[in-house]
């Protein structure tokens, strides 16, 4: 026998891509240290040259078998080998590698065994002590294993898990939950186990023996069954809902989910999805048959009938050009309960919207409409509004004449409603500012405003609030505007910390405007607050002008400390005209002068923050509004409460009345995946409040509180609900929600 040490820059890429007939010439042997791979004659295709290097390599010419040992690495095409030792042997194929064996395929999976047998190609073979780590997460270990060119794992005894094998101290533990079989098939295309004999194990308990299943490990889209949930309501019993997604292609998806129940009929929720290179879309569907309620607008109590029930529920963007964009949503339920019924959704109010914009550096075109059908207990669907078309055009003119930026807009909307009033509305409207700096640091912003607009309106009684009818038929009305607003800040140092003081006043003149002669419709619910102190027009929307000249005074004041940041304003504001205001007693701004309006931001590292707004009565200083949130702790240890009182003894008009209601929450981290979490809404308004308010001054509305685990693997559940009020059928009582969620087996 001669022996052939192979040195770097020798013939190995020969022996590599020739056939195994040919022979090495003899050399004298000599110790190899090292040996790398070089490139093959250009008969050899890419695919056909394998390039390994190691510490040594030997060649018996006689049985033409190779050896390579130390470091081995070989390599051929997008498949790789890895180990302490390689024997090939060039007429038969075949590869034995040993000692540390790690396989990578052109997916990312590796496969770690303490023997490997391959073939030359590296892409078929039998494994020993096999360990596959896939590259989307997950591992599957099995005694023996082998693989075939095509990229499929055949695995004996085997099991499957994507969880942490080893604990935070990097010390063996058991995963938390994991899958073993007498065979299992991993398909690298198309990221797929399948299992036969299978067993689930999960934390510890073992399932019976299952059927043949499979399952994707991938992010992508793939038919299969998603994860079930299981629940209890007092009304429909135990729920049992099994989801199957229908992959129809890598951009869409159908998922059947029928939700079971034990006192109730079925009910059958199917959602399709889609991407596209416009955009995407989605729509969802619920359909059943249990009792309902017939009619809501007159109280809470009604007949109830059996009968069909279901919602819709669907949205999309398309992006048409970098430009253009058109979207959507829409959402229809054929009766005022069926969503708190089943658990879907507490929403009063349901829209359905479209809208075609453009969008580009100086302008903006929207042509939109929108319905509404409502939910809420007392209101007539009939009055409820339908917007079709509501068109928005606004151009930006940064060269100005004087400078500063002229902003030009021109709005239609056409309102109707079945059984109420319909409203027709245009404008056009010219606004300029200019904004500088004096040399004594001011900051000065002028503004001119000049609009026209032209109202029609038909069936005017039908309104209830006489402030929101107009005049009936066709109405025009002028707004102008001029405003002076000077803001002069000032900058220091504070307890080692960066302090800004910013006095700020402001002057409106604007004449008096033509309002109650025109139909409102947008701009009902009116208070004064801080986000609203300095606007030109403190009414929301367009139908309202705040016709009062006035000035406004106020301040803004921060602090900036290492960990610490705290901000907070001030203001109130002056009519300079006595005459009567058409803004009711109780927002703040029917008298002179009006109420004072601050708020303010505490923020103390990431550990808490803390934001209060409040009104102040002028005359008395009573609290008419106080509203505070708060949330103390981390992302996993946290507390929050927001409390809302809104005391303004405002009777007349429906859209501002007084209420109270206090929200909390939270969430306490007890061990490492374990945490217990909570949430109320109580209603603390009473009828000195609100005479037209069911509540007694403390009200639970609903409240959440549930345990959790979640791992890097696994997700698990148990809320427990209860809804407080009884509507139509949706009846107060308890409910319980158990989720199950688990990495790479369902979504």
């Amino acid at each position: 026998m001669t022996r052939n040490d192979l040195l770097a820059g020798g013939a190995l890429w020969l022996l590599a891509a020739v056939p195994a007939a040919a022979q090495a010439p003899d050399a004298p042997a000599a110790p190899a240290t090292s040996a790398v791979a070089t490139p093959a004659p250009a008969a050899a295709t890419e695919t056909e040259q394998v390039q390994f290097s190691a510490a040594a390599l030997e060649y018996d010419t006689e049985a033409d078998i190779v050896t390579a040992t130390g470091e081995v690495r070989m390599t051929r095409g997008a498949d790789r080998l890895r180990a302490e030792r390689v024997v090939w042997n060039r007429k038969t194929g075949k590869v034995v590698a040993t000692g540390n064996v790690a396989v990578t395929d052109p997916e990312g999976d590796i496969a770690y065994g303490d023997s490997i047998e391959l073939t030359d190609t590296l892409r078929d073979g039998m494994v020993d002590n096999l360990l596959v780590v896939l590259e989307q997460g997950g591992r599957l270990a099995a005694v023996r294993g082998t693989r075939e060119p095509s990229g499929i794992y055949n695995l004996d005894h085997a099991v499957y898990s994507p969880c942490a094998v080893t604990d935070s101290e990097g010390c063996p533990k058991e995963p938390a939950w994991k899958i073993t079989a007498v065979k299992v098939t991993y398909d690298a295309d198309r990221q797929r186990v399948s299992y036969e004999g299978a067993r689930f194990h999960l934390f510890g308990l073992t399932s019976p023996s299952l059927p043949r299943f499979s399952h994707s490990i991938a992010q992508s889209n793939d038919s299969g069954l998603l994860t079930p949930s299981i629940g209890l309501t007092r009304l429909n019993g135990a729920e049992l809902v099994l989801p199957v997604n229908f992959a129809l292609g890598p951009n869409r998806s159908l998922v059947i989910a029928p939700h079971l129940f034990s006192s109730e009929v079925p009910m059958l929720e199917a959602r399709y999805s889609a991407v596209n290179e416009l955009g995407a879309y989605s729509i969802a569907g619920y359909a059943t048959s249990s009792r309902r309620s017939d009619d809501l607008s007159s109280g809470f109590i009604s007949d109830t009938t059996r009968a069909f029930r279901g919602y819709l529920d669907g949205s999309g963007r398309f992006q048409l050009d970098p430009n253009w964009s058109i979207s959507g949503s829409m959402r229809i339920v054929t009766d005022r309960t069926f969503l708190r019924r089943y658990d879907i959704s507490n929403d009063d109010r349901l829209r359905t919207t479209i809208a075609l914009e453009r969008i580009d550096t100086d302008s903006y075109f929207s042509l939109a409409g929108w319905a509404v059908q409502t939910l809420r207990v007392g209101d007539r669907q009939g009055m409820q509004p339908v917007a079709l078309p509501e068109l928005d055009y606004r151009r930006r003119i940064t060269d100005a004449p004087l400078g500063g930026v002229l902003q030009l807009q021109f709005n239609t909307l056409a309102v109707g409603r079945k059984a109420g009033q319909d409203t027709q509305r245009a404008f056009a409207s010219a606004r300029w500012d200019w904004r500088g700096v004096t040399v004594a640091g001011q900051e000065v912003t002028l503004t001119a405003y000049a609009r026209g607009d032209a109202y029609n309106s038909d069936d005017t009684v039908a309104t209830a609030v006489d402030q929101y009818r107009g005049i009936e038929g066709f109405q025009t009305r002028a707004i102008g505007a001029l405003a002076a607003d000077v803001r002069w800040p000032f900058v220091g140092e504070l307890f080692g910390g960066l302090q800004r003081f910013s006095p700020r006043v402001q002057v409106v003149a604007t004449p008096r405007t033509r309002n109650i002669q025109v139909p409102n419709e947008d701009a009902r619910a009116v208070d004064l607050e801080d986000s609203n102190l300095f606007a030109l027009n403190r009414f929301p929307g367009y139908d309202r002008w705040e016709d009062s000249s006035r000035v406004t005074y106020g301040a803004d004041w921060s602090l900036d400390l290492p960990g610490v940041a705290i901000t907070t304003n001030v203001g109130q504001s002056y009519r300079l005209n006595s005459r009567p205001s058409i803004l009711p007693d109780g927002t703040g701004l029917s008298d002179r002068f009006s109420d004072i309006v601050g708020r303010t931001n505490v923020r103390i590292g990431e550990f808490v923050t803390l934001t209060h707004r409040y009104r102040l009565d002028k005359d008395n200083f009573a609290v008419r509004r106080n509203e505070l949130d708060a949330t103390v702790g981390s992302r996993r240890t946290y507390a929050s409460v927001g409390y809302l009182r809104l005391n303004r003894d405002i009777t007349e008009l429906e859209d501002l009345q007084d209420r109270e209601e206090v929200r909390a929450g939270g969430r306490v981290a007890f061990a490492r995946f374990w945490s217990l979490w909570g949430s109320a809404v109580v209603d603390l308004t009473d009828r000195a409040e609100d005479p037209l308010s069911q509540a007694d001054g403390f009200t639970p509305i609903r409240h959440r509180l549930g345990v959790a685990y979640q791992d890097d693997c696994l997700e698990l559940g148990l809320t427990w609900k209860r809804d407080y009020r009884t509507v139509g059928d949706a009846r107060r009582g308890d409910s319980y929600l158990l989720t199950l969620s688990f990495k790479n087996l369902g979504r």
